[in-house]
């Protein structure tokens, strides 16, 4: 979201609050239903999202500003009104009516309120922070193992056949609106890579809980207390609320690699080394 230009920022932020107002009470079902129904719209809006990606012409249509907002909304209620919930059809409706920098940010938005309407269905559940917890443990594991994120993000291969890999490796152990998530990232034309799709989905998992989350990598495990302190120590740091997740990297020796969005605080003394042999090189 960083990365759109203020036009389309704009539009963002209004089809938020259009998600949060139907994801809050999607139809009127009862909670255990809701959550339920959510995953659904997901569903559906994915489709939208890999029309517009298939379709060129539509998406400028669509994503065309000079065309009256009204025309724009019957013709995506004439193309999908009749194949979708009537909520999937409200939030397709507000996106096209929204003036967007590119129509592929258009597009990107759409798909983005799917992720959104699995999230919503998570915190229906109470397993936000397990969807948190199995996202990033499923990126630790791919950035160790590259072959692996390759083959994930080989789109010359079938779509099924990336998606079968992803089953063998993560569906007995996690959640099942995880495994969408995963499996949406890896079919996904805009995804630039399953590592950077997971990146994103754990921002939003941060934003569900409204907090931040700072990725720790140590050489050997973080005691209870001291993922407590570092996390006090963070959210001092950055005035919002920050929580730690750890994982395990050899590589690291001795300190801790810490990210935070975008930044990287490295106090590793692998890195340390480096940067003295550098010196000394110097």
């Amino acid at each position: 979201m960083s990365n759109l230009r203020s036009a389309s920022r704009q539009a963002q932020e209004t089809l938020r609050e259009q998600e949060n107002a139907v994801f809050d009470n999607p139809g009127g079902f009862r909670a255990k239903t809701e959550a339920g129904h959510l995953v659904d719209i997901a569903d559906e809006l994915y489709s939208v999202a890999n029309l517009l990606a298939a379709q060129p012409r539509l998406r400028r249509t669509l994503g065309d500003p000079a065309a009256p907002e009204e025309s724009r909304a019957q013709l995506i209620e004439q193309l999908i009104g009749s194949q979708v919930s009537k909520q999937t059809l409200q939030l397709c409706r507000a996106a096209v009516s929204l003036r967007w920098s590119t129509p592929w940010d258009l597009a990107d938005a759409i798909e983005g309120a799917g992720d959104d309407a699995l999230f919503a269905a998570a915190e229906k559940a109470g397993s936000v922070a397990e969807i948190e917890d199995e996202l990033f443990r499923f990126e630790r594991i791919l950035q160790g193992e590259g072959e692996v994120a390759g083959l994930l993000d080989a789109y010359a291969v079938d779509t099924e056949r990336r998606q079968a890999l992803l089953n063998t490796l993560v569906q007995a152990k996690v959640s099942p609106i995880t495994l969408q998530l995963l499996r949406h990232a890896v079919a996904s034309q805009r995804k630039r890579s399953i590592t950077l799709a997971i990146d994103d989905l754990l921002e939003k998992a941060a934003e569900r809980q409204e907090r931040s989350v700072a990725r720790v990598l140590s050489a050997v495990p973080l005691s209870n207390a001291q993922q407590l302190r570092l996390a006090a120590a963070l959210t001092a740091l950055y005035r919002r609320p920050i929580s730690v997740r750890t994982a395990i990297d050899p590589d690291v020796r001795g300190g801790l690699v810490v990210r935070v969005g975008d930044e990287v605080i490295d106090g590793s003394v692998a890195t340390r080394f480096a940067e003295a042999r550098a010196a000394l090189a110097g």
